[in-house]
């Protein structure tokens, strides 16, 4: 896209700069124990909780994927980034409460202790697998690849400055470090992304209004069960499903919200996401709409040496960027926010690789007299090389991109059977271990039969559709092996077993001033967002 100014170029290498002197000034405050490196000490406040989970969550090629979808598809590719207020509420109604009660540290440890030590060996072992070969690698690769081919910087040169930078303070730092980087990095991504969105719709003669006039079909947020992209009714299921697993179970959101200095903090600390995620499609979704505006309407003529979208639709975000970014610095920040979300999402998951490895793998069967110190030590060699192994994999993803996108499709499947059996852990008292071992290897297979089956009968359904089915057969079949086996002992499911009284303690019993209420402005977010689907359904 052309060389970058030197005003530029100072922003991006000032940023990281930066990102990396957070890092390491929250190392040098954080506790040296165990639960220092790998939950902060359960001293995380509300509003850091709040960047981190929106940080975490999005990835630099998902900026560039969504931002070409919506040129091609139009708005209601928004709703990836929008649908939060049905998931959210049971995070926070349901998980939130439980997990912090029982001062859970992963994922694992939930399983074990509900269920038995099987069922968190399956969750150990199935995401540490996950979250280095298949998540950090696409992430790195495609981070790496579309800030090198913006930038025209060498691109192994870019990889391995991205990992390096993220090694010298989540190494370190552990959780604490990566959570105050994770939320300086949100307002980089957030904000660089919200100006160029607003400056760019300044270029629009007569604004939001005259792209809505142009192509009113391209602004609607429902989209019927039969659509390929955003099917109303599969949003609904993946509720209760894999957009459920994400948020609530999967170690590398959830450990944001394990750190918190309370539960009002971790229950503050999404209602603050919330608010966040009303501003991501701004900077993940619609800037493809004034681009879409822009050269099908306007008729305006690419830069030279940009290709158009029409041709490419990951083409959309280089375009805008070279298109209708001004020269004033905004590309340098725009490309910094860029770096920010392949560092957030790395980082997280290195460090959620290091908690469940030195937690439930190292100090189970390896080490089960390890001292704090032998944890952290542990812990530090586990992130730095779930990091470097991941770099060296990523460059194959250029000669094997078909494979890691059914890597990545399987894996998002694997959510299926652990939100099953964790959702009635939490609300059955009756499932018991067989149960949840059915649901868990079970799980798989019939996850897996139906997602290869019913394409191979000519059914062809939204991978949300499949998940759903294959979620309702792996409850029956939970259900079912539960009730013809023993019933679990008390001390499995009563400390986990989710009732209203949770919500009635949220607060711990301290009494706190009416602006603090978290009902006050969850309940104010959830106006805003049905009041969004409302005007643009």
């Amino acid at each position: 896209m052309g060389t970058l100014n030197s005003l530029d170029v100072g922003i991006i290498l000032g940023s990281l700069a930066l990102v990396v002197l957070v890092g390491l000034w929250a190392a040098r405050n954080q506790d040296k124990t165990a639960r220092g490196y790998f939950l902060a000490s359960g001293k995380l406040p509300w509003y850091i909780i709040g960047a981190a989970f929106v940080s975490t969550s999005v990835s630099s090629e998902q900026i560039v994927g969504t931002v070409g979808a919506t040129y091609k598809n139009g708005m209601g590719i928004a709703n990836w980034e929008l649908w939060t207020l049905p998931v959210y509420t049971i995070l926070l109604v349901v998980f939130i409460p439980m997990y912090l009660r029982n001062r859970i540290a992963t994922v694992p440890e939930f399983l074990s202790k509900r269920f038995g030590p099987l069922c968190g060996d399956v969750y150990s072992w199935i995401m540490l697998f996950a979250y280095i070969v298949v998540f950090m690698v696409p992430v790195l690769y495609g981070g790496s690849l579309a800030f090198s081919e913006l930038t025209g910087w060498n691109f192994y040169l870019v990889l391995w400055g991205i990992v390096i930078l993220m090694a010298m303070y989540t190494v370190k730092g552990g959780l604490r470090s990566v959570m105050f980087t994770d939320a300086l990095q949100c307002l980089m991504l957030v904000g660089g992304g919200v100006i160029l969105f607003f400056v760019a719709l300044a270029k629009i003669p007569g604004g939001w209004a005259a792209m809505e006039q142009a192509n009113p079909s391209r602004f609607h947020l429902y989209h019927p069960p039969s659509d390929p992209n955003t099917p109303f009714l599969g949003m609904i299921l993946g509720s209760v499903g894999v957009f459920l697993f994400y948020q609530s179970t999967n170690q590398v959101m959830i450990q944001r919200v394990l750190g918190a200095r309370s539960v009002w903090d971790g229950m503050m600390g999404i209602v603050f996401a919330s608010y966040i995620n009303l501003f991501r499609p701004l900077v993940t979704c619609l800037l493809g709409l004034i681009v879409y505006h822009w050269i099908n309407v306007m008729h305006m003529q690419p830069p030279e040496g940009v290709g158009l979208p029409s041709v490419n639709q990951d083409l959309t975000f280089p375009f805008a960027l070279k298109s209708l970014a001004p020269q004033w610095g905004l590309r340098g920040v725009i490309l910094a926010g860029f770096l920010a979300a392949v560092m957030g999402a790395t980082s997280a998951q290195a460090n959620s690789t290091a908690t469940i490895f030195s937690l439930n793998v190292y100090n189970k069967f390896f080490n089960k007299d390890a001292t704090e110190r032998q944890l952290i030590i542990v812990g530090r060699m586990a992130s730095g090389l779930a990091l470097a192994i991941a770099a060296l994999i990523a460059p194959s993803v250029a000669h094997f991109g078909g494979i890691f996108n059914y890597f990545q499709t399987g894996v998002t499947y694997l959510a299926t059977p652990f939100i099953s059996v964790i959702l009635l852990g939490v609300l059955w008292r009756r499932t018991n271990y067989q149960g949840a071992m059915f649901g868990l290897v079970g799980g798989l297979v019939i996850q897996g039969a139906v997602a290869i089956g019913l394409p191979r009968m000519g059914i062809d359904l939204h991978w949300l559709y499949n998940a759903a089915i294959a979620q309702a057969i792996i409850i029956c079949g939970v259900v079912i092996v539960s009730l013809a086996t023993h019933l679990p002992d008390p001390s499995r499911w009563k400390p986990f077993q989710w009732t209203p009284a949770m919500l009635a303690s949220y607060d711990e019993g301290v009494t706190r001033p009416w602006y603090k209420s978290l009902v006050l402005w969850y309940g104010l977010f959830a106006v805003i967002w049905i009041l969004i689907y409302y005007r643009f359904w």
